[in-house]
């Protein structure tokens, strides 16, 4: 028996009036029947009860164990969390500082776009104006050159004819006389 009063066993020892003479006894012999049927604490029966705080102490050992096993696992997973979140943040460290290198970079070739290009067009610009005083200086001697042959043509317009002499002494165009 498990210990556990029925309602057939409460019937049995109890009439209209409650319990009669015998049912002092039979609730003896309930309790007898609860605590082994061996009496209590006369012989044998100390057998089950030692063995039932055994297994209840063995129990204790068991829930410790677990419980201390389960604690471990916890600590453990939450080591494991930190040290994920540890790493994803200096993960995300890393990829920010290699952005802004990329971006650093971008702009320095950006910077130094702009200076070729200015330097392009300096040289460009310098050297068209080289070209530029070169095609001046030669319209300049030209315009000189002109100036000169006009002004020579009017100097000769003005002093009528002109006979020019050979290295002889006599008058080129003039055949002896």
């Amino acid at each position: 028996m498990d210990g556990n009063l029925t309602t057939g066993d409460l019937a049995l020892m109890r009439d209209n009036n409650g319990f009669e003479g015998n049912g002092f006894f039979w609730v003896f012999a309930l309790l007898i029947l609860m605590f082994g049927g061996n009496g209590f604490g006369l012989g044998g029966g100390n057998n089950a009860l030692a063995d039932q705080m055994n297994q209840g102490f063995t129990n204790q050992q068991l829930q410790a164990i677990a419980l201390s096993s389960a604690n471990n696992n916890y600590e453990t997973a939450q080591l494991i969390n930190s040290q994920t979140n540890a790493l994803m943040q200096q993960n995300n460290t890393n990829l920010i500082n290699a952005i802004q290198g990329f971006n650093s970079v971008n702009i320095s070739l950006q910077n130094l776009q702009a200076k070729l290009d200015t330097c392009c067009c300096d040289i460009k610009t310098t050297m068209m104006n080289k070209w530029y005083e070169d095609e001046r200086a030669k319209n300049v001697a030209l315009q000189n050159d002109i100036n000169n042959y006009n002004q020579s043509q009017y100097i000769l317009s003005q002093m009528g004819r002109f006979v020019a002499w050979a290295g002889s002494g006599t008058p080129a165009g003039a055949s002896g006389t």
